[in-house]
């Protein structure tokens, strides 16, 4: 079973101030110098590539559940969560700090003792659903009190 990520409106607009500023940075020198035109292929080369992959990553997340891990993929970050690491679900806001494979503020953290910070951070866009799913693959999951069912 496949879950996509939530993307909100907040991300979008922080993605698209991130994808500008990177342009700002890429191009506006150029303006300013006598630049050879190997210097804008490479520049130009080097912000498509760039651009490509932050919207790759934030386009194409998804949380798959297999048989016995979670796969949560963010373009080519991978990660595969077993079910009997993931201890608690808890809602999250906090989508700046930590790992986190999301595009939405109205986010689930996963508490478990398998990823390099012990959580991850997720949004997939049909949370009850999804923490169904979850708690029949981890029968002793723990479930916060604050989750929206």
């Amino acid at each position: 079973m496949t879950f996509h990520s939530k993307i909100d409106s907040f991300f979008i607009r922080f993605i698209l101030a991130a994808i500008l500023f990177i342009a700002a940075v890429s191009f506006i020198p150029l303006l300013f110098e006598d630049a050879p035109l190997s210097a804008f292929v490479i520049v130009t080369a080097t912000f498509v590539v760039t651009t490509a992959l932050i919207l790759w990553i934030t386009f194409a997340i998804r949380y798959v559940f297999l048989e016995d891990h979670l796969l949560v993929k963010a373009g080519p970050f991978r990660s595969r969560i077993p079910y009997t690491s993931i201890l608690k679900i808890t809602p999250t806001r906090d989508i700046f700090t930590g790992y986190r494979l999301l595009s939405s503020r109205d986010a689930l953290e996963l508490i478990n003792n398998t990823t390099m910070f012990g959580t991850v951070k997720i949004s997939p866009e049909d949370q009850s659903a999804f923490i169904a799913e979850l708690k029949k693959r981890c029968p002793d999951l723990k479930i916060d009190d604050s989750i929206r069912r």
